[in-house]
């Protein structure tokens, strides 16, 4: 009795729908941000000077500070991909021994936070797992350890145009994206005395919401480094 029914067309058609549907909601509810971001697990940072392919780390020296007047800051832009780049930068953009800490580099990302506040808190937990921990902070400035990033690509990834596609109506703020970001992470230090550098691919979802929306666009969460949507 329950083979036939599911050999019936309408039937099996309910089923489809049903599966595609709890398949979206699970990478729905698995993201986080309304309903869509999963927020990063604690990552791991190096103490070595290049945190990747740099020797091993000993005492030396602390380097002077570069007298930077603050951290960086994310250029405004209406444009996704262009905005997303813009964070990256200043999310992996640091030095040392600029005189800042790290959470002084999260203030500076914060600042395009969207501005209802919702997710602030969760962005910020985001924001730390990309930056050292105080105490490696402390450690990796006796090296003058400073960091950059090479944008290599942008794209919308193919599972959050099955999420737009999927999503009931009103269950996003107009104008919200993910953009994926690949690139190089390349840190530079000393070594005893000596400078060493190293590079190192990364690649990680931002999450963002523009226009009509806002006129310019914000920033909501980020993925797990290294475990970006596909």
């Amino acid at each position: 009795m329950k083979a036939a029914a599911l050999a019936h067309p309408h039937a099996r058609r309910r089923i489809v729908v049903l599966i595609a549907a709890t398949a979206v909601l699970l990478l729905l509810a698995g993201l986080g941000v309304y309903g869509l971001v999963r927020g990063p697990q604690p990552a791991t940072v190096s103490d070595s000077p290049t945190a990747a392919t740099g020797p091993q780390a000993f005492p030396t020296a602390s380097s002077d500070s570069t007298g930077a007047s603050a951290p960086p800051t994310v250029t405004a832009s209406d444009d996704p991909e262009t905005f997303a780049r813009n964070v990256a930068q200043a999310l992996f953009t640091w030095d040392t021994a600029s005189g800042f800490m790290p959470l002084d580099y999260t203030a500076g990302v914060l600042e395009v936070a969207d501005p209802t506040g919702e997710e602030q808190a969760g962005l910020a937990s985001d924001i730390a797992a990309y930056l050292p921990s105080r105490e490696a902070w402390l450690q990796l400035r006796q090296y003058a350890t400073a960091q950059t990033l090479t944008v290599t690509d942008t794209r919308i990834p193919e599972a959050w145009d099955e999420a737009l596609a999927q999503a009931r109506p009103g269950q996003l703020i107009p104008g919200t994206a993910a953009v994926t970001i690949e690139g190089i992470r390349h840190r530079t230090g000393t070594w005893e005395g000596e400078p060493v550098e190293s590079g190192h691919q990364v690649a990680f979802t931002v999450f963002l919401v523009c226009g009509p929306t806002y006129d310019t666009c914000h920033l909501l969460r980020l993925s797990q480094l290294d475990n970006p949507l596909h």
